[in-house]
């Protein structure tokens, strides 16, 4: 987001030091990740020179869930969004501070059970062992090498944007860090903009329609900000990893929406712009694709199951008219470690049509 009247100042870093539970722990990470400006793909790179190994799919999934991160995890994590050692520190603490908050309850009742004496709330804690991180020496090293192999570069092949608002899309009450969400065909708000097939049989991967939204086997959607009013649209399959839409602009499947692994915040086939539709209507809206000037809609304006997602000209008609519902994280999600690491591919593991 372009930033005017001169110098914008830096947003404050997001801190764990108030967070309570997992899931505010995890909203905080995403947070960071958002004020670093860095897409998965460079914090996957920028981890590797720490000699973290953090795909780039285990941080989508990891930051898609309510539950607490495991420890290596934060650590790779806040490293790779630039923080320095005392502060890659305060995150680990918070995290054993919430852990310890989580198993006191089962602890106390069991100990209770045996007889034993219950800490006293407020009691010193013993110190833990030593962390991984304690070999600073041999990571500074890793990065020197790294820089001198030319890794250093990488880490700044995209300047940070700018914050997004509390709440980045209008007439949406998602926050900045983005949220679950359900999208709903107005015309027929029981069924859900999810996985479906080219029903002409021309292109024989996964594609956007209208399905129930409950079916089994469906990915659970997760709209991510990437500017004001645009959002990325990922997918979290629980068989095939994760994917973002992606328009497909020729060929057989032009028009229609696929699933790719190769989630990028520059691309913007995988951008979608988020415009409230009608002044009486704050919860439906226009979703258009943010690479040219039409509207996403129901193929051939069909109102039944399995009709396919495309693009097409914006024309105010009613199937252009889409429902978001903003959802909690659901108990699954999609596996990490599913998408591929390199080239374009689609969820399913076929080569990608360009």
């Amino acid at each position: 987001m372009s930033q005017t009247g001169g110098a914008a100042k830096s947003p404050q870093k997001p801190s764990p030091a108030h967070a309570r539970t997992p899931s505010e722990f995890t909203e905080a990470l995403r947070a960071l990740r958002i004020r670093s400006g860095l897409t998965y793909r460079q914090l996957e790179d920028r981890a590797g020179a720490y000699a973290d190994p953090l795909p780039a799919s285990t941080i989508a999934s990891t930051l898609g869930r309510s539950t607490l991160p495991r420890e290596r995890f934060v650590q790779a994590f806040t490293r790779a969004c630039g923080l320095d050692e005392a502060e890659v520190d305060a995150w680990l603490e918070a995290r054993h501070r919430i852990a310890t908050d989580m198993s006191a309850p089962a602890e106390n009742e069991a100990a209770g059970a045996r007889g034993t004496p219950v800490p006293v709330p407020g009691a010193s804690v013993p110190a833990r062992a030593p962390r991984w991180r304690r070999t600073a020496g041999l990571l500074g090293a890793a990065c020197v090498v790294a820089a001198v192999l030319g890794l250093g570069s990488r880490f700044h092949d995209a300047p940070a944007r700018g914050a997004l608002p509390a709440m980045p899309v209008t007439g949406l009450r998602m926050p900045a860090v983005g949220s679950w969400a359900r999208v709903h065909p107005a015309r027929t708000p029981e069924l859900c903009l999810t996985e479906g097939r080219d029903r002409t049989g021309r292109y024989r991967t996964a594609v956007a329609a209208q399905r129930p939204c409950d079916e089994a086997g469906l990915p659970q959607v997760y709209l991510e900000p990437v500017d004001e009013n645009t959002v990325q649209i990922q997918w979290h399959h629980p068989k095939f990893g994760i994917g973002c839409l992606t328009v497909l602009p020729q060929g057989a499947a032009r028009n229609l929406l696929e699933p790719r692994d190769d989630c990028a915040d520059d691309n913007p086939a995988q951008q979608f712009r988020i415009e409230s539709y009608g002044p009486r209507a704050p919860a439906r809206f226009l979703i258009r694709p943010a690479g040219g000037d039409q509207c996403l809609s129901l193929r051939d304006q069909d109102t039944e199951e399995g009709t396919e997602i495309v693009q097409g000209r914006c024309s105010g008609a009613a199937d252009q008219d889409f429902l978001i519902e903003l959802i909690p994280p659901p108990h699954t999600v999609a596996a990490p470690g599913k998408t591929a690491t390199s080239g374009r591919t689609t969820m399913h593991g076929a080569p990608a049509r360009r």
